[in-house]
């Protein structure tokens, strides 16, 4: 979320980067981030304590008390907001704040009943970009769009690997996951290849709508193939291999990504 914030907070920038006001975005979008995984982990720690690879963490091994959690939760997200409110502009905290209700409220208690929670997951993963975009007095329109559409197409198949990697545990843990259900993989693999493949020509919007320049458009055409050819294999058959190489380009992906748009960013 730091990494999109700070990528977001260039690209808006319209003359040289405020490094000030990059440092008061980056602390704030921090403290909010770490607060929402904190909830997260609040409200699930009955869910993490079936789940082997979360059985370690502190709630559900006793490090850390519920009402500990909870305080300490709800203490960083406000100074966070707080903090975004006073130090960039309101903005930037409503949408911090809008992240981490829609993690907390939404995404978090959907998981237990409906395959959808990815869904709408993936939209508080990709509204840190935006918020650094604002942060930077940046504009909301048809630019900073794209680049949460981004976002928000990036985490799909990125996060389905790795349900597909983990699906006895989400089973363990309850919780609606789609690769829970999906016996075969079939599905899982589908969707993959399907979001990968959208992610092909909304990533190339950058460079149409004047944001970034032409090495960024042939390397986003060319990072965006990679994804949905590492996508493919999981349509074949879903193996824990595929999905790995699938989760590993992903993490690659991104950050790949986001360099190509601030090195070929436009200038103003």
């Amino acid at each position: 979320m730091v990494l999109t914030a700070a990528a977001g907070f260039y690209l808006g920038s319209s003359a040289g980067v405020d490094v000030r006001l990059l440092a008061h975005t980056l602390v704030g979008v921090a403290l909010v981030a770490a607060g929402t995984n904190a909830f997260n982990q609040w409200r699930e720690r009955d869910v993490d304590a079936r789940m082997r690879r979360t059985q370690g963490r502190p709630l559900p091994s006793g490090r850390v008390t519920p009402r500990a959690a909870a305080a300490f939760a709800a203490g960083i997200s406000v100074a966070g907001v707080g903090y975004l409110a006073l130090s960039v502009n309101l903005l930037t905290a409503g949408l911090a704040a809008l992240t981490l209700a829609s993690y907390v409220l939404l995404y978090t208690p959907l998981k237990r009943t409906t395959t959808l929670n990815t869904l709408i997951g993936a939209v508080p993963g990709a509204l840190p970009i935006v918020g650094g975009w604002t942060a930077a007095g940046g504009a909301l329109g048809p630019a900073v769009a794209a680049l949460f559409w981004i976002l928000f197409l990036w985490q799909l198949p990125h996060f389905l690997a790795l349900a597909w990697i983990y699906r006895e545990d989400y089973r363990r843990g309850g919780l609606a996951m789609l690769s829970v259900s999906d016996v075969d993989g079939r599905h899982t693999g589908r969707m993959v290849l399907l979001y990968a493949t959208a992610l092909v020509p909304v990533s190339l919007l950058p460079t149409l709508l004047g944001v970034t320049g032409g090495l960024y458009f042939f390397g986003a055409l060319a990072l965006g193939l990679a994804y949905a050819g590492a996508s493919v294999a999981m349509t074949r058959a879903a193996t824990t291999a595929r999905a790995w190489r699938l989760f590993v380009v992903s993490i690659a992906y991104l950050p790949a990504l986001l360099t190509l748009m601030v090195v070929d960013k436009v200038a103003a």
